[in-house]
């Protein structure tokens, strides 16, 4: 179902949203584990449903037994403003929609099983760049994390002042700075706490002629030298949904392990 919507107080407009049921759901009583699947910039809730033929390959994996059935949520993270996050000057609060109003009404509605062992997050590109901010700051939902070819954000503190100075000439350095070390994928990573470096399974991908390679590379090298265990995969390929659609049967055998496991 692609065409669902909720009503958004913090974002003030109606949120549209689709949603992956495994084939039994209708036939049975029981729970699911839930992926939530992000998608990329320029595209919205649908694209994982037109382009990245979720619902084939998703019932294709079930049938064969390569992944459990779950639930696939896809929010639209391209209307009113584009991305997943809270914005620079935080009056667009997408992050904030997400966690305090989209998971809850969608767990809610659907029969879903609500603990952090039976939830997963991945996303393509932009989406990607959700993937790994939402899993480290809450690494308390998630026990996996698969981002796509991620978008990793500025790679350093200059690069951020570069990029928001041209856009808001009027930000001060230090909010610039507080959202750097926020937003960064490589600032994250390199302040996640000792207890939490085995919080979250991480399955990240690249492909080898994708231009956002080096981000890529850099946030596995650094997550390495943090000794943050993760399954990091280059394969070939570049930014398309050729790519993509290859990688969503990678990541639905890989979240289905973590739901397995407990």
């Amino acid at each position: 179902m692609d065409n669902l919507s909720l009503k958004s107080k913090i974002l003030n407009m109606d949120r549209k949203f689709a949603i992956y049921l495994p084939p039994d759901y209708e036939t049975s009583q029981r729970s699911y584990p839930v992926l939530y699947l992000l998608h990329g910039g320029g595209d919205d809730h649908t694209g994982w449903v037109q382009f990245g033929e979720v619902l084939n390959i998703a019932d294709k994996a079930i049938k064969e037994g390569s992944a459990t059935p779950m639930i696939i949520v896809m929010p639209d993270a391209n209307t009113g403003k584009r991305g997943f996050e809270n914005d620079v000057t935080n009056k667009w609060r997408y992050e904030d929609f997400f966690f305090q109003e989209f998971m809850p009404y969608v767990e809610k509605t659907y029969r879903i099983k609500g603990e952090k062992k039976f939830r997963a997050i991945s996303g393509l590109s932009m989406g990607g760049g959700g993937t790994f901010t939402y899993a480290l700051h809450h690494p308390e939902l998630f026990s996996s994390a698969c981002p796509l070819r991620a978008a990793t954000g500025p790679l350093s503190i200059e690069e951020a002042k570069t990029r928001f100075a041209q856009a808001n000439p009027q930000l001060a350095d230090t909010t610039i700075t507080s959202y750097f070390k926020r937003q960064s994928v490589l600032s994250l990573i390199n302040n996640v706490p000792d207890s939490m470096k085995k919080a979250v399974r991480w399955y990240i991908d690249i492909g080898d002629d994708d231009f956002l390679y080096e981000g890529n590379n850099l946030v596995h090298i650094a997550m390495r030298k943090k000794e943050i265990p993760h399954e990091f995969r280059t394969r070939d390929g570049a930014h398309n949904w050729t790519y993509w659609r290859a990688s969503l049967v990678d990541v639905l055998e890989f979240i289905s392990r973590s739901f397995h496991q407990f």
